[in-house]
């Protein structure tokens, strides 16, 4: 497979950040082509790549894929090997569940919590939406570890359920939320994960 990646900012794109460790975890060989946001040609540069003029865009040859979600798919049809989804059915129908729960919900957490790579921020008030979100948060990788028994990440072996979810921890990380004990050991093993590592890196290099 010959790839490249459209990607926005390391310290602002949630989206890029999924579809990267996605591709990084399974191995897939591939060229990241960085796009700085929020520029006067931002969107012109994205268009030379992506017709919806977003990132993350993965191309393939003459394959355009221009949504995370879908990145993901493709990149656990063609890999296999890579077990991105658990091989057991409910699970993999549960995991499923709650990547598409994060692809399309949790607007009041985005917009209360923005992304970023930093720590010490604050929420003077968290709106009851928002607190309520977060606890969804909390519930669906309580759910996902007890019906896996996984003591790592949320079935077993990184995968793309928990990409969904890394932004998330970091949005915790960088607004201070208090994450119950028994989930404390999971946001370690997502933060001290090498490719999530690596994307730090590469954001440290490039600010």
């Amino acid at each position: 497979m010959s790839a490249k990646l459209v990607i926005g900012d390391f310290g602002k794109s949630s989206w890029s950040f999924r579809a990267w460790l996605v591709l990084v975890s399974a191995g897939v060989p591939f060229q990241p082509l960085q796009i700085r946001l929020e520029q006067p040609d931002t969107r012109q540069r994205i268009l030379a790549h992506a017709p919806s003029g977003k990132v993350p865009a993965l191309l393939v040859d003459d394959l355009v894929i221009n949504d995370s979600l879908a990145i993901c798919e493709y990149i656990a049809e063609t890999c296999p090997q890579a077990h991105l989804w658990p091989a057991d059915a409910r699970l993999r129908a549960k995991a499923r569940a709650a990547s598409a729960e994060m692809h399309s919900g949790f607007s009041h957490l985005r917009t209360q919590m923005s992304f970023g790579l930093n720590t010490g921020d604050r929420v003077d008030e968290l709106q009851t939406q928002t607190r309520e979100e977060i606890q969804r948060v909390f519930a669906i990788w309580s759910d996902l570890l007890a019906a896996s028994g996984s003591h790592s990440f949320l079935c077993g072996s990184f995968g793309i359920v928990d990409a969904m979810f890394v932004p998330v921890v970091f949005r915790f990380r960088r607004y201070g939320i208090e994450v119950p004990g028994h989930l404390q050991s999971y946001i370690n093993n997502v933060l001290a994960y090498p490719a999530v590592q690596k994307w730090l890196e590469l954001a440290a290099e490039r600010t």
